[in-house]
C-alpha cells in the first residue's frame, strides 16, 4: 500500500485564470485514453472534437498547436492520431507526407523545417510517416544510425547524439527512441535494436523506485506517472518488464483519487487528464486488466470536456494556465494588484523540473517561466529562483540555443526567453550558461546570401530579397526571416553584453529592422511592411526601448486604436475582436507604454 508523501506539493493555491478552452495535449490524451479503454463512444461532442483537431491543419499539410501557428511535428501527430482514434478520416495525407519530408534533416526528423533534429520530433514524425502516411522514412539506414547514437555511456537514451555525449539520459528519450525504431523497422519481429539492449534495459529498470514508480533520470526528485508510463512502455517495446512489475502496478493503483481516476504524484490532489492517460498506458503496457478503472476514468474524462468539443486538463472553469494567469497579473493596474494570481503561478513549480509549467501537471516550459517571473512570481523566494536557474542551465542545448522544454531543438523565441529569464534572475553570466554558445546559435539563425539550415543545406525557401536584407534572422537556422526573430536576436546580443555586441551596432540593427517593417498607418509587420500585428508591434516597441531609440507615440497610438476596444485587443486589425487574455495583456501594456515611458514593457516572448 502506498502512503502520501507529505513533501509533495498540492495543486497550485491562489487564483489562476482559465479561458475554459480546449487544449491539444489534453484532447489527445483524453481521446487516446478512451480508445485504450474502448470507450470512444463516450467522447464528449465527438463531432466538435474532430472539428477541433481538423481545425489545426495548415495549408502546408502539417498541424499546429493552435490556429495561426506554424506546423509542428508533435501537433501533427496528436491531431492525426486523435482523428484516427475517433474513426474520422485524416484529410490530405499526401500534403502531410510532403510536410513531414520537409522536416527530415538527412539523418532524423526536426520539429520544424530547418531545425536541428531531436528524439521527440523523430518519434512523432517516424510514426506519422509509417502509421499514417503508409510510407517509409526517407533513409532508414541513416535514421537507425542516428538512433544508435542516442545511447549514453550509462545505457540510457538521450534527446540527440550531442546530448548523449553529455550523458543526459531520460526515460522519455528512451521511449521515443525505441518507438521510433519500431516504427522505422515496421515492427519486424526479428529486427535488431541499434543499441546495447541489456545496458538500456538495466538503465531503465534502475529508474524504478522502491515504491514501484519510476523517475525520469537519476537526478529526478520523485517518481511520477509520466516517467512510469514512458519507462514501462519502452521496456515492453523491447520485450522486457520492470524489475518489479507487481510493485509498479500497485503504485499506479495507489494513485487513484476520490473519483477513482488518477493523480500524477503521491500527495497531489487533482485527478487530471495526463495522470489518467499515463496510468492507463502503464497498466496496458504491464498487461494488467483495465476494466477495474475504466468506468471511473471515463466518468472523470467526461468532466473535462469543453463546450463545442475538445478537452482541457481538469474541469474547464478551473483549468487555469500560467500564461493567462500571468497576463492577468501583468495587466492589472497599480490599484488592482493580483497577489492570488502570483501565488497560483508559484504553485506551478512542481517536482523534478525547476521551471514553471503551462498547465500544472505537465512539463516546465521556458516561455511560461519568463511570463511568471515577469509577473512577480518567486520575487521573495531565493530557493525557488535557484531551482529555476539550475533548470535553465540544464535546458541549454549543445548548439548553444534553447528549446521550449527539455530535449526540444533550439529556436530563437525560446533562446530569447531563456536569456531574458536569466536576466530576471540576476544576469546570464552568473547562472552557468554557455554565453558563447548562445551567441553561436543566434548567429546560426541569421539569413544571408550564403545561409544554410541546421543540417548544412543551403536555404531554398527564402527569397533572394530576404537573403540580402541586413540583420535578417529566422526563428530556426534555415527558417523564414521575420521581424520578431530578428529583434529577439538583437535583444539577446544586448543582454549578453558588450563583449558579444557593441551597443551602437545593436541600436543600428534595431533601427534598420524597424524602418523595414514599419507600417505607414500604425504598428509593425512581422513580414514586409503592409499588415501590422500585435506581437510584432509589441516586440518592436520593446526592442526600441532597449536600444534607446525614440518612440513615435502617434504611430503607436494609431495601431493600438485600431486593435483595442471595449471588448479587448485583437491580434491584428484584420482579426477584430478580443484575441483572448494574452492579446488583451499585450494591448494593455502597449497602451500603458504610451503614457509611462520607456522601460515599462516586460519581455513577453510568444512566437
Amino acid at each position: 500500500m502506498t502512503t502520501t508523501a507529505t513533501t509533495a506539493p498540492r495543486a497550485p493555491q491562489g487564483t489562476g485564470v482559465s479561458g475554459g478552452e480546449p487544449d491539444l495535449w489534453c484532447t489527445y490524451a483524453a481521446v487516446r485514453t478512451l480508445a485504450w479503454l474502448e470507450r470512444t463512444d463516450s467522447v464528449t461532442d465527438a463531432e466538435g472534437t474532430a472539428a477541433y483537431l481538423t481545425g489545426r491543419r495548415n495549408a502546408d499539410g502539417g498541424y499546429a498547436w493552435s490556429r495561426g501557428m506554424l506546423s509542428d511535428a508533435w501537433a501533427t501527430f496528436y491531431c492525426t492520431q486523435g482523428l484516427r482514434d475517433l474513426g474520422r478520416p485524416v484529410p490530405g495525407l499526401d500534403a502531410t507526407s510532403r510536410w513531414l519530408d520537409s522536416t527530415w534533416s538527412g539523418d532524423a526528423y526536426a520539429m520544424l523545417p530547418g531545425q536541428a533534429p531531436d528524439v521527440w520530433a523523430t518519434h512523432f514524425s517516424t510514426r506519422s510517416a509509417a502509421e499514417l502516411c503508409g510510407g517509409r522514412v526517407p533513409d532508414p539506414d541513416r535514421l537507425l544510425d542516428w538512433l544508435s547514437r542516442l545511447q549514453c555511456a550509462e545505457g540510457g537514451l538521450s534527446w540527440s547524439p550531442e546530448d548523449a555525449r553529455r550523458g543526459k539520459a531520460d526515460v522519455r528519450a528512451c521511449y521515443y527512441g525505441v518507438m521510433a525504431w519500431r516504427a522505422a523497422t515496421g515492427q519486424v519481429s526479428d529486427a535488431t535494436p541499434p543499441w546495447d539492449v541489456p545496458a538500456l534495459t538495466d538503465w531503465l529498470r534502475g529508474r524504478q523506485a522502491a515504491s514501484g514508480g519510476f523517475h525520469f533520470a537519476p537526478a529526478a526528485e520523485v517518481p511520477c506517472l509520466w516517467a512510469t508510463y514512458r519507462a514501462v512502455g519502452a521496456l515492453r517495446a523491447l520485450g522486457e518488464t520492470p524489475r518489479d512489475p507487481d510493485a509498479c502496478r500497485d503504485w499506479v493503483m495507489g494513485l487513484r483519487g476520490p473519483t477513482g481516476a488518477f493523480v500524477r504524484w503521491e500527495g497531489y490532489d487533482v485527478e487530471d487528464v495526463w495522470a489518467s492517460f499515463c496510468a492507463v498506458g502503464t497498466l496496458k503496457a504491464l498487461g494488467a486488466p483495465l476494466a477495474p478503472v475504466a468506468d471511473a476514468v471515463t466518468a472523470r474524462i467526461s468532466e473535462l470536456g469543453c463546450a463545442g468539443g475538445g478537452y482541457t486538463y481538469r474541469e474547464p472553469p478551473a483549468a487555469a494556465d500560467a500564461l493567462s494567469t500571468a497576463a492577468a497579473v501583468l495587466s492589472a493596474g497599480p490599484g488592482s494588484p493580483r497577489p492570488e494570481g502570483v501565488r497560483w503561478l508559484e504553485g506551478c513549480q512542481l517536482p523534478n523540473e525547476g521551471g514553471v509549467m503551462y498547465m500544472p501537471g505537465r512539463g516546465s516550459e521556458v516561455r511560461c517561466t519568463l511570463w511568471a517571473l515577469a509577473a512577480g512570481a518567486f520575487a521573495e523566494d531565493p530557493a525557488a529562483r535557484r531551482r529555476i536557474a539550475g533548470w535553465l542551465a540544464g535546458l541549454q542545448n549543445a548548439d548553444g540555443g534553447f528549446g521550449y522544454w527539455e530535449g526540444r531543438g533550439s529556436d530563437m523565441v525560446s533562446t530569447a526567453a531563456a536569456v531574458e529569464t536569466a536576466a530576471l534572475l540576476g544576469g546570464p553570466d552568473g547562472l552557468g550558461l554557455d554565453l558563447q554558445g548562445v551567441r553561436a546559435f543566434v548567429d546560426s539563425c541569421r539569413v544571408s546570401p550564403d545561409s544554410h539550415d541546421a543540417h548544412g543545406a543551403r536555404l531554398s525557401g527564402v527569397s533572394d530579397a530576404s537573403r540580402g536584407e541586413p540583420y535578417a534572422h529566422g526563428n530556426v537556422p534555415g527558417g523564414e526571416p521575420g521581424l520578431r526573430p530578428a529583434l529577439q536576436a538583437q535583444r539577446v546580443r544586448m543582454l549578453l553584453g558588450p563583449g558579444f555586441a557593441e551597443p551602437a551596432e545593436v541600436s543600428e540593427a534595431v533601427r534598420a529592422l524597424l524602418a523595414r517593417h514599419r507600417v505607414r498607418g500604425g504598428g509593425y509587420a512581422g513580414e514586409g511592411h503592409r499588415v501590422p500585428d500585435l506581437l510584432s508591434t509589441y516586440e518592436a516597441v520593446l526592442a526600441a526601448d532597449r536600444a534607446g531609440l525614440g518612440l513615435d507615440t502617434a504611430h503607436l497610438r494609431a495601431f493600438t486604436d485600431r486593435v483595442r476596444d471595449a471588448g479587448g485587443t485583437a491580434w491584428s486589425p484584420l482579426a477584430p475582436g478580443s484575441g483572448g487574455p494574452l492579446a488583451d495583456c499585450l494591448g494593455t501594456l502597449l497602451a500603458r507604454r504610451l503614457t509611462a515611458g520607456p522601460g515599462v514593457l516586460p519581455a513577453l516572448a510568444l512566437s
